[in-house]
């Protein structure tokens, strides 16, 4: 019995008022709980992985102001199991999303939960990245429900990780020598030149790794890496996702465009390949219901 994706969704700003984590993550939970069907208290553990917050926020964990404004568990007298509603923040930058559909596999392999729903959201903590030309993410979220399917073909096979060779080209901190009074509302973001081209470089690797591996032949393999394009259809409404790269959301936005593309033909799985600072990376293989 695999893990599968019942639902995916992603939510991008658009300028109506400061951009929110909490909101955009929110926004996508809550879209992923309508198209499965399902309420907020099917969900049991709720796992956010997105870096970059509102007012450069870090307590408390964003995944509680998530759960709370999703409406998962809100009363633990009504609802007292033990992994109902459960949240917590993990971080891991780009490959934070995968690092939870790994977690996410245990949780529901050992009955610790029905559902588990991922969420990945990154603003800029001034409110809109489309004001800071020198910050290189979209404020942009995405949403993952998983759970068990009866298809014993389908699901997620193994997470991997890989560590690259070298520095990190990539950091993002607040530089407290310099924030002044408006240290709430800046970020440093610096990445070496080249940084692109090595981390496709990267996710090449890793992928042929992966695929050795685990006996993956990639002539029938979709592979939806770590440059997703602008813009999504989901539910046949098409989102733009505006300036900037997607970050931790970037695997929901992969997966949406994998899906909403003609299938390849002979194709029978996805391979997810994620890659962030370190330089590291993640891969998973994954095989939709049907296909």
């Amino acid at each position: 019995m695999g893990m599968v994706i019942a639902a995916a969704h992603t939510a991008a700003h658009h300028g109506t008022g400061p951009a929110s984590a909490v909101e955009l993550a929110s926004r996508a939970a809550r879209a992923c709980l309508s198209q499965a069907q399902v309420s907020p208290s099917s969900v049991g553990v709720l796992i956010n992985v997105g870096v970059y917050r509102e007012s450069n926020t870090f307590e408390p964990a964003l995944a509680a102001l998530i759960q709370k404004e999703v409406g998962i568990n809100l009363d633990y007298i009504a609802d007292p199991a033990p992994a109902a509603g459960f949240s917590f923040d993990l971080m891991n930058g780009a490959c934070g999303v995968l690092n939870a559909v790994q977690l996410a596999q245990s949780l529901l392999d050992t009955g610790s939960a029905e559902r588990v729903l991922i969420t990945a959201a990154d603003v800029h903590p001034g409110g809109d990245a489309r004001l800071d030309p020198d910050y290189p993410y979209a404020d942009l979220a995405g949403a993952f429900l998983l759970q068990r399917s009866a298809d014993p073909d389908a699901g997620f096979g193994p997470v991997s990780s890989y560590l690259g060779d070298g520095p990190s080209d990539t950091e993002g901190y607040l530089d407290t020598a310099a924030m002044g009074s408006e240290g709430r509302s800046r970020i440093t973001v610096r990445r070496t030149e080249g940084h692109g081209a090595r981390r496709s470089a990267l996710a090449a690797v890793c992928t042929a790794g992966y695929a050795r591996e685990h006996g993956i032949d990639l002539d029938r393999t979709v592979v939806v890496g770590p440059h997703a394009a602008q813009d999504t259809v989901v539910d046949g409404d098409r989102e733009e996702i505006g300036d900037g790269e997607p970050h931790t959301a970037a695997p929901v936005l992969g997966y949406l465009q994998a899906m909403a593309a003609p299938r390849p033909e002979d194709c029978d799985r996805l391979l997810i390949v994620a890659v962030g600072a370190g330089p590291g990376a993640a891969c998973v293989g994954y095989r939709p219901e049907g296909w």
